[in-house]
């Protein structure tokens, strides 16, 4: 595996992959690996030619007063974990070669970007629309691959690719859960031992609203107020939202759908967590 960390040379290598007829495979990741991304970079390993994966902590997508000093990172052990996963390139950018100025243009995906997540956190979606257009044309991939567990920002960058003509596809994979449910994050090493075990809930909950479909009750208000009374029964749980939303639009649902998404965002703590479940 090589470490690439000029934006120039970067571009420059992928140009020539594409030349020689490579197929590009793209996990852009934030960094301190866990399960999750790797299952994308196996995905990339198997449909690819060439896997390239990306970490870049963006600060665009950090609002004031959001974790990006203290998001968790392991340069050293992310090294390891993508050579394990047989990634053949590893794009390291510095923050001061994506952003040489203070940031004046920004890519933004209205509508999808101003609801649930967007609402709480003004500006995120903008900050991770640009900096994955930026890695898509440094990188130029052919796949870029993404965990559902981000549902939200899958769909904003699906919908930036083609509203923007963008010449990648975009594969979206199931969420990877440890043995109690919880969506893997790398926020998850934010959770004490106590919090960890309260936050299988979440997962919990989500689970019960989608028997509760199998079983015909397809009312979002009922389903809504389902997943919150088992939240609420976890103490420590704060609940941010809870929403069943259209898979597409995400616009909420007032009426009985036989596709929706389950989407919620809780606090333990200090550590916000966000999880979500398709129903087809």
């Amino acid at each position: 595996m090589r470490i690439i960390h000029p934006i120039a040379k970067m571009q420059s290598l992928a140009e020539s992959l594409r030349n020689q007829g490579r197929t590009i495979g793209f996990v852009p990741t934030m960094g301190f690996l866990h399960e999750g991304h790797l299952s994308l970079m196996r995905a990339a390993r198997q449909e690819c030619d060439t896997v390239v994966a990306s970490i870049f902590v963006n600060p665009t997508q950090f609002g004031p007063g959001e974790d990006l000093e203290r998001y968790p990172r392991d340069a050293d052990g992310d090294r390891i974990k993508c050579e394990d996963a047989r990634v053949d390139y590893l794009f390291m950018p510095a923050a001061a070669d994506m952003y040489p100025e203070k940031p004046s243009v920004f890519v933004t995906v209205e509508g999808l970007s101003d609801v649930l997540e967007g609402a709480i956190r003004p500006g995120h979606f903008s900050g991770v629309a640009t900096v994955v257009s930026k890695l898509f044309h440094i990188v130029k991939p052919h796949k870029a691959f993404f965990g559902q567990k981000d549902y939200q920002q899958c769909a904003v960058i699906k919908r930036m690719v083609s509203g923007l003509n963008l010449d990648v596809k975009i594969i979206v994979l199931p969420t990877v859960r440890d043995q109690s449910g919880l969506a893997m994050s790398s926020r998850n090493s934010y959770l004490r031992d106590d919090e960890r075990r309260c936050a299988a809930v979440i997962h919990r909950a989500l689970s019960d609203a989608e028997q509760l479909v199998r079983n015909g009750v397809r009312q979002p208000e009922e389903l809504k107020k389902a997943i919150r009374r088992i939240l609420a029964g976890e103490q420590g749980v704060s609940i941010e939202y809870v929403e069943i939303a259209d898979p597409d639009s995400l616009t909420p649902l007032t009426s009985e759908q036989s596709r929706m998404v389950m989407l919620v965002a809780v606090r333990l703590g200090r550590t916000r967590l966000i999880d979500n479940l398709l129903v087809l």
